[in-house]
């Protein structure tokens, strides 16, 4: 009992002597006429602290204990010091902004003590966080199936003797590549997490696994994406990139807080997706002609609509390789920069620095371009700027959020584009949406239900008189793919636009004077002679190269 009791005093003398530092910490604060602080009650930036090496910080009685960009906190234990005035001095020929802060003597050996994190967690980034191209390659050549996959990544995961995380992001990341992933998706709930994969808009469950795995996980991805690891309740963005068979794919990592952990999305950024040349889009031939005659014209606006993950980004850069030669200068303004196209000058935009999508316009209009592509008309600025460069003899290439192609003019003039000009500027408006195509190792032919042709001539007789193309529907066949290994069981491989547009003509000049809504757009437009998306899909239904579920998934019907 003597021994508790003497163990209890010798506690409450500590707690008094850290009082009293505190205490005296805050009259020397006041007396030098700087802001106190006690570092044992705030969260320590190890990322900051990396700015002054231990030895140094013990040395100079100072620590780095918060960072955000430029702008720094380091607490002392008094101004007076030499060695403190020249690590601050330091610190501000390097280019920081640095607030000054009194702590006491108790909270600088607690900060100090951190030092042994970093040091643990450089060690792991220089030791087992490169993400092997041999092995990435190898799992991609091999071709494995999901159930090859997912038994791999489990042996791993379950492995008693300790396996590197780096092998699990391998097979994970190699996994997703050789299955056309667009994302990954790791979340944490209750008492697992789960991974799955987006593959052609759609997500996929791939396998759960412990939450002790997904915290290394989670500190793994993290370091590669140069976040910050003591930070764990707020957003977080980074990127790294992998390489295989001489290409480089970007991987944007994204994290967020949720109530059972942090929740991860990484972006799979694959060059490839996007090298599709504009006949491959899925865009009908009568449209196509259309199309690339006005994207020939040396100047107007060219403008995509859908929402996110409707195939905009591939389109606008299918429509510039299209129109890409040596002669023409071409600029882009995206946020991010996606993809790199070599012969382009691509650049991105910044808000924080003042290079917004209406500043960056303007300054790119002053390089002599002849080809814009701005990544997305946001704000009246930008719409206005757009329309006077498409007028003063720029091809501008753009997208807007838009439901359908009648929607852009409405969305426009809501952006304060005056009607009179906007005729002349704008030379097509495309809206799109994407929809998987059926696996063609597995495709094989069916009767239609009397549901299904109902549907179908429905839309095929709305078609316009004037479209070149009329079905016979007196004897509908349909197609179905059941799953084979080509697929991964799926039964369906790939994805391919549906496509509808209005063009700039006499008739839709007049009524844009009249300060048009969706419906009296789309009533001029249909005698046009365009199909809708819903008759673009069911045109593709009908030849097999998609199906009515996966098109009632995307549009309307």
């Amino acid at each position: 009992m003597v021994a508790t009791k003497d163990g209890d005093q010798a506690d409450k003398l500590d707690e008094i002597r850290a009082r009293e530092e505190e205490d005296l910490a805050q009259i020397l604060a006041q007396r030098y006429k700087l802001p106190y602080i006690n570092l044992s009650q705030i969260p320590m930036d190890l990322d900051a602290m990396k700015l002054l090496p231990e030895d140094l910080a013990r040395k100079s009685n100072i620590v780095v204990f918060q960072g955000t960009g430029r702008k720094i906190k380091v607490g002392i234990k008094t101004p007076n010091l030499n060695e403190t005035k020249e690590r601050i001095k330091d610190l501000e020929n390097k280019g920081f902004t640095v607030s000054t802060y009194m702590v006491s003597e108790n909270s600088l050996e607690r900060a100090w003590s951190r030092y042994s994190e970093i040091q643990k967690y450089e060690a792991t980034s220089r030791g087992s966080f490169d993400i092997s191209e041999e092995e990435i390659d190898q799992i991609i050549s091999q071709n494995k199936g999901l159930d090859e996959l997912k038994k791999d990544l489990l042996e791993i995961i379950g492995a008693k003797e300790k396996r590197k995380v780096s092998e699990i992001l391998e097979v994970v990341l190699a996994g997703a590549i050789l299955n056309g992933a667009s994302d990954i998706h790791i979340e944490p709930q209750e008492d697992q997490a789960r991974l799955r994969w987006r593959v052609d808009g759609v997500l996929h469950d791939f396998i759960s696994f412990d939450l002790a795995t997904h915290e290394k996980v989670l500190t793994r991805i993290k370091l590669l994406s140069g976040m910050k690891l003591n930070i764990k309740n707020q957003a977080q963005d980074g990127r790294f990139s992998i390489k295989f068979k001489e290409t480089e794919i970007e991987i944007r990592s994204s994290i967020i807080p949720e109530p059972t952990g942090e929740s991860i999305v990484m972006r799979i950024l694959n060059p490839q997706s996007i090298s599709v040349p504009v006949e491959e889009l899925g865009i009908e031939p009568h449209l196509l002609k259309i199309l690339n005659k006005e994207i020939e014209k040396p100047h107007g606006m060219v403008l995509t609509t859908g929402p996110t993950g409707s195939g905009k980004t591939t389109a606008l850069y299918a429509f510039l390789k299209r129109v890409y030669t040596p002669e023409v200068k071409i600029i882009t303004l995206e946020d991010p920069v996606e993809y790199h196209v070599a012969g382009i000058v691509q650049t991105q935009i910044n808000e924080k620095g003042g290079y917004t999508f209406a500043a960056g316009l303007r300054a790119i209009l002053r390089q002599d371009p002849d080809i814009i592509m701005v990544g997305e008309i946001r704000d009246s600025e930008t719409a206005k700027t757009a329309v006077n460069a498409a007028l003063t003899g720029h091809l501008v290439l753009s997208t807007l959020h838009t439901n359908n192609a009648a929607g852009v003019i409405p969305r426009l003039l809501d952006l304060g584009v005056e009607p009179n000009i906007l005729p002349p500027a704008l030379n097509i408006a495309m809206a799109q949406r994407l929809v998987r195509k059926l696996c063609e190792s597995c495709k094989v032919s069916r009767e239609a239900t009397e549901e299904e042709k109902e549907t179908i001539k429905k839309f095929v007789q709305s078609i316009p008189a004037s479209f070149p193309e009329h079905p016979d529907v007196s004897s509908i066949k349909l197609y179905k793919s059941p799953g084979c290994p080509a697929c991964k069981g799926i039964g369906y491989k790939g994805r391919i636009g549906i496509f509808e547009a209005i063009l700039m003509d006499e008739a839709m000049s007049k009524l844009i004077s009249q300060k048009p809504g969706e419906a009296e757009v789309m009533k001029v437009a249909r005698e046009q002679g365009m199909l809708n998306m819903q008759q673009d899909g069911i045109l593709k239904v009908l030849r097999g190269v998609t199906d009515l579920e996966e098109l009632g998934r995307v549009v309307e019907l």
